[in-house]
């Protein structure tokens, strides 16, 4: 019996300290009610805007200059880790920086800043009045020549690179042309310098491309955004875009 008595003594003076360290240790655990609540949402915000701005994001299409391959109101996964290896390719759907960012025609000295058109293309954000511009447009276009290519386009729309024609199945929409073969579609006979590339739309009948920008018909691979690679709405056109 003393024994016992003995062997409980120790758990009994025990308790008290047990029950006394409890709440300061819960009390160091616990956060602080901003990070609470606000360090899921950043991390959130952080990692979308991390992947929208180096790996991928998505785009919708706006216009018919590319028909009929890509209808208005498709939307599309644009890609951008292939060009941070390698520089565009021919046939391949881009995505780039409006030309009133960098055409010297277009570009002025109010043109907005990085910031502000990060903020128009942030979805929801770009339905605030005033906050839109031009040179915060993407456009899309398909790459037909790159850096040091002999580049001419007919008044027809079509292309031929270093004197042979190219085969473009997914142009349909030529522009039409009268009796003298003329047409009001721009012609070009140029060659594309090192690091640019030229982009027409498939609707070469009514698409606002390299043929009639005023400052010069060449796109700077810095301004592309990344590769168009897959449809995923309408549901019933998703896949991928082949060139």
């Amino acid at each position: 019996m003393p024994d016992a008595q003995h062997d409980a003594s120790p758990s009994q003076a025990d308790s008290p300290s047990d029950s006394s360290a409890a709440p300061s240790k819960s009390q160091g655990q616990k956060g602080h009610p901003f990070w609470d609540f606000w360090g899921p949402v950043i991390f959130t915000l952080a990692l979308y805007l991390g992947i929208r701005h180096y790996v991928a994001e998505a785009r919708f299409i706006p216009s018919g200059s590319m028909l009929p391959g890509l209808q208005i109101q498709d939307r599309l996964l644009v890609e951008k880790l292939s060009y941070a290896r390698r520089g565009p390719k021919r046939g391949e759907i881009v995505v780039f920086n409006s030309p009133h960012a960098f055409d010297p025609a277009l570009k002025t000295a109010g043109s907005p800043p990085t910031f502000r058109c990060a903020l128009a293309n942030f979805p929801l954000l770009g339905l605030i009045p005033g906050l839109s511009h031009p040179a915060c447009d993407a456009y899309i276009k398909r790459v037909v020549a790159v850096g040091g290519d002999q580049v001419s386009v007919n008044p027809r729309g079509e292309v031929r690179v270093n004197g042979d024609p190219v085969d473009e199945p997914y142009v349909t929409k030529y522009c039409p042309v009268d009796e003298q073969g003329m047409s009001l579609c721009r012609t070009l006979n140029v060659t594309v310098p090192e690091g640019h590339v030229l982009a027409l739309g498939d609707n070469r009948s009514n698409s606002w491309d390299g043929r009639y920008w005023p400052g010069g018909p060449f796109l700077p691979e810095d301004q592309i955004i990344g590769r168009a690679l897959w449809r995923f709405w309408p549901l019933n056109r998703l896949g991928t875009l082949g060139s």
